[in-house]
């Protein structure tokens, strides 16, 4: 099969701000029609590398051609290309939806019953038709999340730029955000998707570029990914009281090639996962764990990240 053209293309990407680099030097391209994820943790520099590529701020070095225009001397030529889905819900709480989305929509130069049909087309596509009229202030967090991807999506976009657009919502919101995506990108919209929900990422995503303090540490397919941790088992350890010392600990024992604390118990690679278990227990309960689960599985992305970089992804 042929590899689909780069309509997205950053090289030698760096972003400065004193001594810190938010973005440190990175390489990447996006297919035309992909689905591209940039995973990794709060402060990694997705944020900062999404606002490059939107043109909202300058790279201190580096080039970005979106669609074949320059980022820097054409802004204005790569904004037409460009929808913007931001980490923050951009909408005026006084209004409706359907008002929110024609403002948005006038800003896009769209008119008439162009306008409308588009508002009309984004509001279905989001699954809030039936709520057009109702005040933004009255609305969830979810809902308002996804007006926000309405308002992107106006003027159907070339590629489509989504920071994080599932950030403290209920699963329902989630899974019905996750939904439109797909859509739009069944129906030919290049997506650049920003996460640190390692699930989103690996469900939706063609390629992934994992990022970590402003650098990209690997980069390929879900299954190329996976395959850097090599015959590497996943060991999930649910317990109360698991702390940094307790994974300290395990690093320690025979069989355990990495451990790390996770959002409820400890998370670890092992050659033979099944094997270590025995140990894992006892030096686990000999400082005192609670375990209240234990589970082997393949390597999935939060693992190539732990494997990566000695940490979780959510740290």
């Amino acid at each position: 099969m042929t590899a689909a053209r780069p309509i997205v293309e950053a090289r030698g990407l760096w972003k400065r701000y004193g001594d810190v680099a938010a973005v440190d030097g990175i390489d990447f391209s996006v297919g035309e029609g992909e689905l591209f994820g940039l995973l990794g943790p709060n402060g990694a520099g997705k944020t900062t590398t999404i606002s490059m590529l939107a043109c909202l701020i300058a790279p201190t070095s580096g080039t970005i051609v979106v669609d074949g225009h320059d980022c820097l001397t054409e802004p204005m030529a790569v904004k037409r290309t460009l929808g913007i889905v931001p980490q923050e819900v951009a909408l005026y709480p006084t209004l409706s939806a359907a008002q929110n989305l024609a403002f948005w929509g006038r800003m896009y130069g769209l008119r008439g019953a162009s306008l409308r049909s588009a508002v009309d087309e984004a509001l279905e596509l989001v699954g809030l038709a039936e709520r057009a009229h109702e005040r933004i202030e009255r609305y969830s967090g979810g809902m308002k999340r996804r007006v926000n991807i309405a308002a992107g999506i106006l003027h159907r976009p070339r590629v489509l730029l989504m920071d994080e657009p599932t950030v403290g919502i209920d699963p329902q919101s989630r899974n019905h955000i996750l939904e439109t995506v797909r859509r739009l990108n069944d129906d030919g919209v290049t997506v650049v998707y920003t996460s640190h929900y390692m699930e989103e990422v690996e469900a939706l995503c063609d390629r992934v570029a994992i990022m970590d303090h402003g650098k990209i540490i690997a980069s390929g397919t879900v299954r190329e990914l996976s395959d850097l941790v090599g015959g590497l088992d996943v060991i999930t350890v649910v317990a109360d009281g698991a702390s940094e010392a307790d994974a300290a600990a395990l690093k320690g024992c025979e069989g355990i090639a990495e451990a790390d604390v996770s959002d409820d118990g400890l998370r670890l690679l092992a050659p033979r996962g099944g094997s270590a278990l025995a140990s894992v227990v006892r030096m686990l309960e000999g400082r005192g764990v609670r375990i209240r689960s234990l589970t082997v599985t393949e390597p999935d992305l939060e693992s190539v990240f732990l494997h990566l970089t000695g940490k979780t992804l959510r740290d």
